[in-house]
């Protein structure tokens, strides 16, 4: 599978790896010219029909899933990856906290889950964040996606 383990290991747009990235999204995107009555379709087109989204947007929608899981305690693992503010929802940056970091380190850690999430977590609607169970939180942020 293209997303395997995408929280661990997520390619991002910095440091030369645009190349990877693209040749990524080329394989889903080759994949779906071969599917008759769609292949020459626009590859968004394309997506829309088989109901799927770019690799980017999947890696995105695993982050925050995974951050759900972890930030609610619904795994025993993680929970010192992420710095909460005090209404324990929003996700506060360890970049910008009193912790002095190398610059080597600060830049490395953006790649970190706890930094690639944090806008998007922020970004949604307190109705989201506080789903009960995984499978709401799912439900919930494909509504609000859409």
């Amino acid at each position: 599978k293209l997303e395997y383990c995408v929280q661990l290991w997520c390619p991002t747009a910095r440091y030369g790896n645009w190349a990877t990235i693209l040749e990524l999204e080329g394989v889903q995107r080759r994949f779906t010219r071969l599917i008759n009555g769609i292949g020459t379709l626009p590859y968004s087109e394309r997506l829309g029909k088989l109901n799927l989204t770019t690799l980017a947007e999947r890696r995105i929608r695993g982050d925050l899933i995974e951050t759900f899981k972890i930030v609610n305690n619904h795994v025993e693992y993680g929970q010192q990856l992420f710095k909460l503010g005090r209404s324990r929802r929003n996700l506060l940056s360890y970049r910008k906290s009193s912790i002095s970091l190398s610059r080597d380190i600060s830049k490395f850690s953006e790649n970190f889950i706890s930094e690639r999430v944090r806008p998007y977590w922020n970004d949604l609607p307190k109705s989201v964040r506080d789903a009960a169970t995984v499978d709401s939180f799912k439900d919930s942020l494909e509504c609000y996606k859409n």
